[in-house]
């Protein structure tokens, strides 16, 4: 049975119908505290009834920085529709992401001055357990060998850099832009082995943006961290995105649009491109709520709830 767990301030928790347990332990990063796993199971045996409400607390990333950070690229076939890739020819790629990004389930996303195109994208987080050194193969049984826990991140990203600069690792590495939590969700070979069930969703404002399962994933977690450990060791704690449904604000042109643009030089191009955005009502702007939610309720998986708020886009996008 999964166990959901907390980093306030001031220590480590365990999360149970609403109410936190306090994890006796001296563990500081996400790291230590796998280590410490006996805590953890004390903590869970034994629910405090006096425990603090969860509301009354702030919860921080249950991953802890300095952290690697690792996203992969394209990972979903609603996805891949949506940026005019063919899901059965793209190949897979992974990204680096600041461990800088990262921030708590409940913190305001703060937007860049110079960025204009703010975008959102739920995904599932893999919290690595162990040593995956260069050269490892995972297979599905092995996943729970080196996959600790889930949480639900949010890759948020700043197209506008993305495109033009083709810089994926500054686009989505300004701080705040990896909201994660609120829990580390613990789970076991059965539950991992369910992942396909897992839905993710988003919403801004309340509108429904992104809602798929990841049985839409292109490549699957054991294969992701196979490919992944060619060239990239991990450890105890880094934090490996999945990829992102379909139904984020950044759409690829008509294809009409895009043979055009493509006689186009670059710097033409991109601000063809972009003008046409600035009527795109889809992307982040001050004030918007950004909710992200992972859930599997058969087996009573829930890796809780995220609530941002966008604070300072350079621009107002046309509503």
């Amino acid at each position: 049975m999964s166990t959901n767990v907390a980093r306030t301030d001031d220590g480590w928790w365990v999360e149970h119908d609403g109410r936190l347990t306090r994890i006796r332990t001296g563990a500081t990063t996400t790291a230590q505290l796998l280590a410490d796993r006996p805590a953890v199971e004390k903590a869970t045996a034994a629910p405090d009834p006096e425990g603090p409400p969860l509301g009354d607390v702030t919860l921080r990333s249950p991953v802890t920085v300095p952290a690697r950070v690792v996203a992969q690229m394209v990972n979903y076939r609603s996805h891949a529709r949506d940026s005019g890739i063919d899901p059965d020819t793209v190949p897979p790629t992974f990204f680096r992401k600041a461990s800088g990004s990262v921030c708590g389930p409940t913190d305001d996303i703060r937007c860049p001055d110079h960025v204009g195109f703010l975008d959102y994208e739920v995904e599932l987080g893999l919290v690595i357990g162990r040593r995956i050194d260069v050269g490892t193969v995972v297979s599905p049984d092995d996943l729970a060998d080196v996959v600790a826990g889930l949480v639900v991140t949010n890759d948020v990203s700043a197209r506008d850099v993305q495109l033009t600069r083709t810089q994926f690792y500054e686009a989505k590495s300004y701080p705040t832009f990896t909201p994660v939590g609120p829990f580390l969700t613990l789970v076991d070979g059965d539950e991992l082995a369910a992942l396909d069930r897992l839905r993710l969703t988003l919403s801004v404002n309340g509108e429904v943006r992104q809602d798929s399962t990841a049985a839409d994933m292109i490549v699957k977690p054991a294969r992701a961290l196979t490919l992944l450990a060619r060239f990239q060791a991990l450890d105890a704690g880094d934090l490996v995105l999945t990829g992102t449904p379909g139904g984020t604000a950044l759409k690829a042109p008509r294809p009409v649009v895009e043979k055009i643009g493509s006689l186009l030089p670059p710097a033409v191009k991109w601000k063809a491109f972009f003008k046409r955005q600035a009527d795109n009502p889809l992307y982040l702007k001050d004030g918007d709520v950004v909710a992200t939610t992972i859930t599997e309720p058969v087996r009573g998986i829930d890796l809780g709830r995220q609530n941002n708020v966008v604070r300072g886009p350079a621009r107002s996008v046309a509503r």
